[in-house]
């Protein structure tokens, strides 16, 4: 058990219409107290992007809550910061599998603590997974544990008897995982949300097992077993994290506290970094890129990423509902314009949905800006030159200046080479998720980041009836795929059931790839132990803050 530790919490407020000018960057490092003020409190300020929809790590669906859920909860491995690929011990000290991969064994640490100071079990992982596969509590990446034995008939309702999916405790501190097939990418899996534990007793308390709108994550209320719990949570402001003090690894905890801040506009980011509010940024608003390219490259990161941009289409929406249509937008986007006059971050055009980065599974070339045939295939879907295409189309996105600025970009093309006219619709995050999820929306802009080193992250989620797909679309020849894929042995096999896969999902086109990103924000000289890494994961237990003594005089 950890000892109690004092914690020096830092709170700055983020105060939007700072103004300050371009050529202020000249004297950024000594008009800084307050950054500095930070570092030596050891609490990072971090942009999180929009306010977080939940803190409930098997609600969670998107990006800007998953930092967060990274610093309060720690699954059985953690991704190394320095290599995304590979994997670190975390709650589990070890593990080991058979020769297929299908039956894996991990010994937990027998001091991890949740943050009450309650031992970390392996039945605390147990109730956790059938917590996430239970039906009525319809966790949206339940398919992702779908690789446990049993784990998808229990999750669909053919039984009630979660001892028949293949995780068990073997004693207080053994887990093991029995797979429905060899899983080699398993290890990668395990490092994202959806497989963190959550501790029973607290939910029980706040709701039970099935409660889908438990207050359990709440200041006060919320037990973790990450390196950080929830001092407090601001709405629309800050949430901010201070050190656990029964975390088994806290006295190589570095950082005192994090703070969350939530901020939509990136101009408003922007100069919040600029005021030295901010150790870092979500992302860079795309005008700014250049000039901080050019002036400040001290200042910008651009790292690789394993990460898709595409807009999804509601396949139960005329005209969206013929592929013809649906090809002939996706063949009317000059991706390399956009990538090349636009975005300006060393991003690449899309030529399929998975992206660049894995050696083992080099990206699809299949879609290309191609105006000729796309109007050739309006005309054969009834609309020669756009006539009586209708105008009641839409591109929903969520608030985000980037986004509106590649949706006008994209309606601009559509207009010019189809003769069609599409409107453009922004919506708040949570509403724009429920919009999602509903399908409520013709053309809305998506981004996948899966968080697992393998292409099945990207291409599971568009089986027929998939929480994340909500295209309404589905092919039972894609799912068969998909399913000999998971449970085929050799890799190289594998991934051409996997590559086939993605062939059919790009010629039925019920997505439109535009983009594979680049990670682009702004960093602080004084974030150390920050890597360039392919899932843009850096575990917080690793980062520490340091003012640069040269020319860093704050």
């Amino acid at each position: 058990m950890g000892s109690a530790v004092r914690v020096f919490l830092l709170v700055i407020p983020i105060t939007a219409g700072i103004g300050l000018g371009w050529a202020w960057f000249s004297h950024r490092s000594s008009a800084l107290p307050a950054l500095a003020r930070a570092d030596q409190a050891k609490t990072l300020l971090f942009h999180a992007g929009s306010e977080p929809r939940t803190l409930d790590p098997q609600m969670n669906q998107g990006v800007p809550e998953s930092k967060i859920l990274g610093c309060l909860f720690e699954g059985l491995v953690v991704n190394d910061p320095r290599d995304n690929t590979k994997q670190l011990p975390a709650a589990a000290e070890s593990w080991e599998h058979n020769d297929d991969l299908s039956l894996w064994t991990f010994r937990l640490r027998k001091n991890a603590r949740w943050s009450n100071g309650d031992p970390l079990t392996a039945q605390d992982f147990v109730f956790s997974y059938q917590r996430e596969l239970t039906p009525e509590v319809a966790a949206p990446f339940a398919d992702f544990l779908f690789v446990l034995k049993g784990a998808e008939a229990f999750f669909k309702g053919k039984t009630r008897d979660f001892s028949t999916v293949g995780v068990k405790a073997l004693d207080p501190y053994t887990l093991q995982l029995e797979l429905s097939g060899p899983t080699p990418y398993l290890l990668s899996s395990l490092t994202n949300y959806f497989w963190y534990p959550v501790h029973q007793a607290t939910l029980l308390r706040f709701g039970g097992i099935g409660d889908r709108t438990s207050k359990w994550t709440l200041p006060g209320n919320m037990v973790n077993n990450g390196p950080f719990i929830l001092k407090t949570w601001r709405k629309n402001d800050v949430i901010e994290l201070v050190k656990n003090p029964y975390y088994y690894d806290q006295a190589e905890v570095k950082l005192n506290g994090v703070n969350f801040y939530s901020i939509e506009d990136l101009n408003t980011a922007d100069r919040a970094f600029r005021a030295g509010q901010l150790h870092l940024t979500n992302e860079v608003a795309l005008p700014d890129v250049p000039a901080y390219r050019r002036d400040h490259p001290e200042l910008i990161r651009i790292d690789p990423a394993y990460i898709s941009y595409f807009y999804r289409l509601n396949v139960n929406q005329k005209p969206l509902d013929n592929p013809k249509v649906r090809m002939a937008l996706n063949l009317a986007i000059d991706r390399e314009a956009l990538v090349t006059n636009l975005l300006r971050a060393k991003q690449g055009p899309a030529t399929g949905l998975t992206p660049t980065g894995l050696a083992s599974y080099p990206a699809l070339d299949l879609i290309h800006y191609d105006p000729e045939r796309a109007r050739q295939l309006l005309a054969e879907a009834g609309y020669p030159n756009g006539a009586g295409f209708p105008s009641s189309l839409n591109i929903l996105i969520n608030t985000s200046e980037s986004h509106r600025q590649i949706a006008e970009a994209i309606q601009q093309m559509w207009r010019q080479d189809l003769n069609i006219s599409v409107g453009i619709e922004n919506q708040e995050w949570k509403v724009y998720i429920d919009s999602m999820n509903r399908a409520h929306y013709s053309i809305l802009r998506g981004g996948w980041s899966s968080g697992i080193a393998d292409p099945i992250g990207f291409l599971q989620i568009w089986t027929t009836g998939n929480p994340n797909n909500c295209t309404n679309w589905g092919s039972p020849a894609y799912d068969e795929l998909i399913n000999r894929a998971a449970a085929t042995a050799d890799p190289v096999q594998r991934l051409g059931l996997l590559r086939r896969a993605e062939t059919i999902l790009l010629e039925a086109a019920p997505i439109i790839p535009i983009y594979w990103y680049t990670r682009t924000y702004l960093l602080d000289p004084s974030v150390q132990n920050w890597h360039p890494v392919l899932l843009d994961s850096h575990p917080p237990k690793f980062l520490d803050l340091e003012t640069p003594q040269t020319g860093m005089t704050r």
